[in-house]
């Protein structure tokens, strides 16, 4: 067997022992992991949707832009809830989003309630 053989045998098994390798590393994930990655990509989606729509609606209101919230409340699963304190157009501001609506579900400015919908 020539040289060159050697070599090409040699890449070929090293070809399929990567092929071995990554197919037995890629094990099927259980339901638990499943649900967590679920719950993960639901809580980012909510989040998301609540730093875009909130801080448009407070600009809207208000004439004031809010960027980052004071304070962030949620149960990670369902809704979270923004609040800004503002510096000239308004005092306070708190803003919730419930997955489920696709929306603002209650936006209140200065103890004023602007936005109100049933969950």
């Amino acid at each position: 067997m020539s040289e060159t053989s050697k070599m090409l045998w040699a890449v070929l098994g090293a070809f399929a022992i990567g092929f071995i390798v990554v197919g037995l590393s890629k094990q099927e994930e259980s339901p638990e992991q499943k649900e967590a990655a679920s719950m993960i990509r639901n809580y980012v989606t909510i989040q998301s949707m609540a730093n875009q729509k909130c801080p448009e609606a407070i600009l809207k209101q208000t004439g004031e832009e809010v960027y980052f919230p004071s304070e962030t409340v949620s149960d990670k699963e369902t809704y979270i809830t923004l609040k800004w304190v503002g510096e000239k157009g308004f005092k306070k501001a708190s803003c919730t989003v419930y997955g489920t609506l696709g929306g603002i579900s209650e936006l209140i400015i200065d103890d004023k309630v602007i936005i109100k919908k049933k969950i």
